[in-house]
C-alpha cells in the first residue's frame, strides 16, 4: 500500500479555477480512470462537489467536517486526514490523493509516489495551484505521452 498523489497541472502548476478543472481532455480522463479504477480515491469536499456524482468502481473518500447531503454506497465521509491514515493499515491497494490543494497539502508527508499529467496550457484566471516545491524529494522514474499533447510523469520519493 502506498499513498499516490495524482494531479494534472498547467505550465504554471495551476490545478483549478472556480472550483473545477479549467480544462477537459478525454485522454486525461481515460488515463485517470485506468489508474484509479478499483482503488481508493481521497478528495476534499470541494473536489467532491465538483464531481456531481461518485467516481464509479472506486471507494470515494471525502474529507469533510460538514458531511455531504445524501449518502452513497461507494462514498465514505471522514472528518480529516487522520481518519484516512487510520484506515491505511487495513488497506492493501494504493490510496490515491486526488485533490484539491488543501488535500494534497494534508498528505504531503505521506505521498510516496506522484503521477503528474502536464497539460500544454497556461490557464488565465486559474486560482488554485500546486506549490513550486511539491516534487522536492522525488525523482522522475518514467514518462508517458498521451493524446492531445499531454505528458504524464511518474515520480517516486527519494529513499
Amino acid at each position: 500500500m502506498a499513498f499516490v498523489g495524482i494531479v494534472a497541472v498547467d505550465r504554471n502548476r495551476a490545478i483549478g479555477m472556480g472550483g473545477s478543472l479549467p480544462w477537459h481532455y478525454s485522454s486525461d480522463m481515460k488515463f485517470f480512470r485506468a489508474q484509479t479504477s478499483g482503488q481508493i480515491c481521497v478528495m476534499g469536499h470541494n473536489t467532491w462537489r465538483s464531481l456531481k456524482k461518485p467516481l464509479p468502481n472506486r471507494l470515494n473518500v471525502v474529507l469533510s467536517r460538514t458531511g455531504i447531503t445524501e449518502p452513497h454506497p461507494s462514498v465514505l465521509v471522514v472528518p480529516d486526514s487522520n481518519a484516512v491514515l487510520a484506515l491505511a493499515p487495513y488497506v492493501r491497494d494504493d490510496i490515491f490523493i486526488m485533490g484539491g490543494a488543501r488535500t494534497y497539502a494534508a498528505f504531503a508527508n505521506e505521498i510516496t509516489r506522484w503521477i503528474v499529467t502536464e497539460v500544454p496550457l497556461t490557464v488565465e484566471g486559474a486560482d488554485t495551484f500546486m506549490p513550486a516545491d511539491f516534487l522536492d524529494g522525488f525523482q522522475k522514474v518514467e514518462s508517458l505521452s498521451l493524446e492531445e499533447g499531454l505528458v504524464v510523469k511518474f515520480y517516486k520519493r527519494d529513499s
